[in-house]
């Protein structure tokens, strides 16, 4: 199953470069994804890609943040500001990517579409 993502520019670029390892959300998918496509959120507005997940973590966000810093892309003030009082943690690890030759725009030809606040199955 794919999932879609809505990811900030700046994440985007580093997931794609190889410099980002893992996207981290609040909230686990219900369903077994093994794709994630990425959509990139304003100022750009299309969808630039994919990657398959190598695996989901979940945990304590101490403990999530010890086992992914080495290739988390983000800052550890960041990711404790962004896990501030939760209890639980997710970090889906980025596997195989594939970025696009040309972005998708989901919104031509006058088509209706809504970002997905955190993710949507497709």
């Amino acid at each position: 199953m794919r999932a879609m993502l809505s990811i900030k520019p700046e994440f985007a670029e580093k997931i794609f470069s190889g410099e980002k390892g893992f996207e981290f959300r609040k909230v686990a998918f219900r369903r077994d994804v093994t794709t994630v496509v990425v959509y990139v959120t304003s100022p750009v507005a299309k969808i630039v890609g994919e990657f398959e997940i190598a695996q989901i973590l979940e945990g304590k966000p101490y403990d999530l943040w010890c086992r992914t810093k080495e290739k988390a892309g983000i800052s550890k003030r960041f990711f404790y500001e962004y896990f501030k009082g939760k209890t639980k943690a997710i970090a889906i690890e980025i596997g195989k990517i594939r970025q696009y030759p040309k972005a998708k725009d989901p919104y031509a030809g006058g088509k209706k579409f809504t970002p997905p606040q955190s993710f949507r199955y497709l």
